[in-house]
């Protein structure tokens, strides 16, 4: 047997021609699935408006994330904030800090970095997002809106507390204190700023718009950053929330790597809920009782749907997400939501995102009806008024102020960036240097070169730093100083930070006061005394600007020299790490940082090859620590699950070495749950650093790369997969007894890639491994047959791209070895069963050979008697069945056929209740047979209930789901046989309706657009013949002559 890390992989997903095992018919065309009390409605007269920042206080003009503030007077004003309630929620009254944007990254990171790339999902993430600053918070206050004399149900909820006044209070307490155990929104940190009324008027009416009127369940806004997203967010939140359909918001950008697991943020949402709508509590509670290891769609429907369906509201409430991009787990969210698509009556979200989603490629994105809206610039006449208010409050010397010129230089210079426009501000109201503000802003507007063009943005960060740090002394301590910070994880006391950074107390605040003119945060209060991770202060246009390649290098960072010296800084800290490790063990606070995120930073600032990583100082100050892996691993486990550190710990003790330790750890990290994929790769990418030579663990590296991209989809990972685990496979020449293993590792790694990217070259090759594996696994080698399933999933590909029958006979071939080698009760049976008896149904479609046919039929039924009810494969048997039983009963119009496929489709819906991602496919089926059983008997019974059944299937694929089409055809026809049936009119009419999207969902070069185009055309030809309006004369001739005929 394989050691647990050299296990060879699992068969990656089934050959395509049963992808999920479900078929779905179209009107005689077969085809795979692929598995993978009542509101006004919201109006949007409410005058849009944007905030901008107070002079002396850089807050981004449409970049912050907060609504207005109730004005003060002079009495009530405090110097500095406090944390209330109303500074700890996103849109209320305070700056939202985007906690884990990332320098070079429009995606969220996770705890590694390789490369920047403006595209999240062609990178490997950037940096582990930094643990946000904690606040003492009330438990009755919620992060999002519970907050100032905000009265709802039975309580009344301020900035500190919850009082409970009605009968049955103490049991309403005692809801409301098992809700406040839910995970909780982060804190944020404050600046006081302000709105410009109007200023995004016009797309607010667009979004109301859409909201409104469409059926849309995700409403994305997307663009630069600096141009105002969450802002944007923030507006509608306050305009939703004032229109009691608010359900929750929440800000992705501070939220913990800890806490982003996916389950997670949707407990956070539940708790949102909860805060805001009371009634909703029961429901919430019901959900932490019954949602206990169960699916992401699960606590969805659970912590969510339930809750707000009990609310009885006839309006959709909207769960609003911002900063989707700087979650890294936002992919797997969305495929989760899909089966949600029919729910946008109850519940809708409207996120933010750097990005178009759509354009992204994510897995399963074109099954979630999305409406993605890019957000512009602000208009001209937004900057110029936000100009004039604000130029007045800077502190000008000698009467040399701004002129009307001036403003109309800057307002073109902005091209209505509203990060641009605060931070001239900013900067010209700083106290930062001797020269006067006048001086700056000459410098600003005598600059040619606009935001719009190629570094617009990047000339003021030039001009301001310039001014800020204006000798070379002065700038060799900014770059250290940012440096680090941009490293930096977590939030470190000046202290520990000098020691990390090397940099001295005294430099430390002076450039802190120095970069206060660039920051968009103020840190939380409390925590001003605290180094704090750059993300959590700064925009990301800035710390772009500072890490790309054409930055002068008075100012350029280096984060792979930052990482290396903070790693380099923790490792000498291991060194002071207690002796041996007890349950009372006490370490400092720098201590802790470094046992926590050594292997990040050592990772992040490190070459892999072996013959450099030699030469680096980490590499001999590990060397000379050959003792201190159990410590650490100990001190590590501790830190991540004190409850289980003992019960884990005898195992990681077995490890002789720093390399098998990392690996033992990175090994836990994955089976533990969380979102522990940033730790994980680093470790493992240590260890490949300590060890090269090292074949199990490129293995491990490699494997956690591909899963990585399997659940991403980004491509970079299953690029960096590919190269690890053919080191893996170098590393194990012939005759390795775990070289098969390799090549199976490589081939797996190859279709992966392939399935993201289509390269035939890549297919290829991924065949010709998989072909290597198999050879080198002779029967009877335990292995075999899962290698040789591997092959056929590629191989079933390959057919699906040329069609020729040898190599679907290969297929065929290599499958009944598969099931000879996995007799009953073989885990792997019913899969085989499945495959080949799939692989014989495309035979026959090629070649129309009955045998096959049969055969296949045998061998589903074989596959659904390994299924009981109780096992979740059986929908998926049952289809499969119901689909081979089709094809013969097109062959053979058996009546008995076809009652048969019915039965098993009928059962498949019960297995497949909603909110099941394969409802929709078990109606459609189901629906299309009844339509051809009607078409037999004539029953209106049967017809009204294949059209009750089709209308459901087509509410669960709004567009732009990819199967919309199948849903659409089957209803049409199935409303074209009604119309026969009773002749009315109006049954045409929605026929025709229906027909009409046919030709846009299936435009000119897909297969099945010119049957769509012609049932178009048959159903104007009736209109016309039975009415004997001739209206339709023009659209048949326009249609027939794109026909051709």
């Amino acid at each position: 047997m394989y050691p647990k890390s050299e296990k060879p992989s699992l068969i990656p997903r089934p050959i395509k021609s049963i992808r999920g095992g479900r078929k779905e018919h179209s009107s005689g065309v077969t085809r795979i699935a692929n598995t993978d009390s009542a509101l006004p409605p919201l109006k949007s007269s409410t005058p849009s408006t944007i905030r901008l920042p107070l002079a002396h206080n850089l807050t981004t003009l449409g970049v912050q994330d907060s609504v207005s503030r109730t004005p003060m007077n002079k009495r009530q004003q405090p110097r500095s904030l406090q944390p209330t309630a109303s500074a700890c929620r996103p849109a209320a009254s305070a700056s939202i800090p985007r906690s884990s944007i990332h320098p070079t990254s429009t995606g969220t990171a996770g705890d590694s970095e390789i490369a920047a790339s403006h595209d999240p999902q062609d990178r490997l993430p950037l940096s582990h997002p930094p643990q946000a600053p904690s606040l003492p918070v009330s438990p009755g206050v919620s992060f999002f809106e519970s907050a100032r004399d905000f009265k709802t149900g039975d309580f009344n909820i301020n900035a500190t507390h919850v009082s409970v006044f009605n009968e049955g209070g103490a049991q309403e307490h005692a809801q409301r204190v098992r809700l406040e155990m839910l995970p909780k929104h982060p804190p944020m940190s404050t600046k006081l700023d302000e709105y410009l009324p109007n200023s995004r008027q016009p797309d607010v009416d667009k979004l109301c718009e859409r909201e409104s009127s469409s059926t849309d369940l995700v409403l994305c806004i997307h663009g630069p950053a600096g141009i105002g997203k969450s802002t944007l967010a923030g507006h509608l939140t306050d305009k939703f929330r004032e229109s009691g359909r608010l359900a929750a918001s929440i800000f992705l950008g501070v939220i913990p790597v800890e806490m982003s697991v996916p389950e997670t943020i949707v407990k956070m949402i539940g708790h949102e809920i909860g805060s805001i709508h009371l009634r909703a509590i029961q429901k919430i509670l019901e959900a932490m009782d019954r949602c206990h290891g169960t699916s992401l769609e699960n606590h969805i429907q659970m912590y969510i749907l339930e809750p707000l369906r009990s609310l009885g509201h006839r309006q959709p409430f909207i769960v609003i997400m911002d900063a989707m991009d700087e979650w890294r787990n936002h992919p797997t969210f969305l495929k989760a939501l899909a089966p949600f698509n029919s729910h946008s009556s109850l519940l809708k979200f409207i996120l933010t995102d750097r990005l178009n989603p759509c354009a992204l490629h994510l897995p399963n994105i074109g099954e979630l009806p999305i409406y993605t809206y890019a957000l512009g610039p602000i208009s001209k006449e937004v900057i110029k008024a936000y100009f004039h208010k604000h130029l007045a409050t800077v502190p000008w010397v000698d009467g040399r102020k701004a002129h009307s010129a001036d403003v109309e230089k800057l307002m073109e210079l902005s091209c209505g960036l509203p990060v641009w426009a605060s931070t001239v501000i900013a900067l010209l109201s700083h106290p930062f240097s001797e020269s006067p503000p006048h001086e700056l802003l000459a410098e600003i507007v005598g600059n040619r070169r606009q935001v719009g063009g190629s570094d617009g943005l990047g000339e003021l960060y030039r001009n301001g730093l310039m001014r800020l740090f204006p000798s070379p002394d002065a700038q060799s301590y900014f770059r250290q100083y940012m440096g680090a910070i941009i490293g930096l994880q977590e939030p470190l006391s000046v202290a520990d930070f000098s020691t990390l950074s090397r940099l001295p107390n005294h430099l430390i605040r002076t450039t802190q006061f120095a970069l206060s003119a660039l920051q968009i945060r103020s840190p939380p209060p409390s925590s001003e005394r605290m180094v704090h991770p750059a993300t959590t202060l700064h925009h990301l246009s800035l710390l772009e600007y500072l890490q790309a390649q054409t930055t002068e290098p008075s100012f350029a960072i280096s984060t792979f020299n930052s990482h290396s010296a903070i790693g380099l800084m923790c490792l000498k800290q291991l060194s002071t790490l207690p002796p041996s490790f007890d349950r009372n063990s006490r370490l400092r606070a720098l201590q802790r940082y470094a046992v926590k995120n050594w292997p990040h930073h050592v990772f992040n600032g490190t070459p892999r090859s072996n013959d450099q990583w030699s030469q680096t100082e980490h590499c001999s100050t590990l060397q000379k620590m050959s003792d201190i892996h159990g410590r650490w691993a100990a001190l590590f486990l501790k830190d991540r699950t004190p409850e289980e550190v003992y019960s884990i710990l005898e195992d990681v003790r077995e490890a002789d070495s720093m390399v098998s330790t990392l690996r033992k750890i990175a090994d836990w990290l994955g089976e533990s749950g969380g979102d522990h994929w940033g730790s994980q790769v680093a470790c493992l990418e240590v260890a490949v650093r300590i060890d090269g030579g090292d074949a199990g663990a490129w293995s491990d590296l490699g494997r956690c790369y591909n899963k990585r991209g399997d659940q991403t989809g980004n491509l970079r990972m299953h690029e960096q997969a590919v190269v690890a685990l053919q080191q893996a496979l170098n590393l194990r020449p012939d005759p390795h007894p775990s070289r098969g293993n390799s090549f199976n590792d490589v081939a797996g790694a190859l279709w992966s890639y392939y399935r993201q990217n289509g390269d035939m070259n890549i297919l290829n090759e991924a065949i010709s491994c998989s072909r290597m594996a198999v050879t080198l696994s002779p029967t009877p080698h335990p292995d075999r047959a899962m290698y040789l399933g591997n092959l056929t999933n590629a191989l079933s590909d390959l057919y699906d791209h040329d069609g020729d029958l040898t190599t679907l006979d290969e297929v065929v071939s290599l499958l009944r070895e598969v099931l000879a080698h996995c007799p009953v009760p073989h885990p792997l049976r019913p899969w085989s069963l499945d495959h080949l008896a799939s692989a014989l149904d495309n035979l026959y479609q090629g070649n129309g050979d009955i045998e096959a046919l049969a055969e296949a039929i045998l061998l589903h039924r074989k596959a659904l008697a390994l299924r009981p009810p109780s096992s979740a494969d059986r929908p998926m048997s049952l289809g499969n069945l119901a689909s081979v039983l089709k094809t013969l009963y097109q062959r053979n119009k058996d009546l008995d056929t076809l009652n048969e496929v019915i039965s098993l489709q009928r059962e498949a819906l019960g297995l497949n209740p909603a909110p099941h991602p394969d409802r929709s496919i078990s109606l459609n089926n189901l629906a299309y047979s009844l339509l051809k059983l009607y078409w037999h008997d004539e029953d209106i019974g049967t017809l009204s209930e294949c059209i009750s059944l089709g209308r459901e299937a087509l509410a669960l694929r709004p567009a732009p789901h990819p199967e919309r089409h199948t849903a659409l055809w089957n209803l049409a026809r199935a409303y074209l046989a009604q119309f026969e049936q009773n002749g009315a009119v109006e049954v045409l009419d929605e026929a025709i309706s229906l027909a009409r999207e046919g030709p846009v969902l299936c435009p000119p070069g897909h297969r099945r657009w010119p049957k769509r185009v012609k049932f178009l055309v048959c159903l104007l030809k009736k209109r016309r013949g039975f009415t004997g309006d001739n209206r339709d004369c023009e659209e048949i001739e326009d249609w027939e002559a794109e026909l051709g005929e």
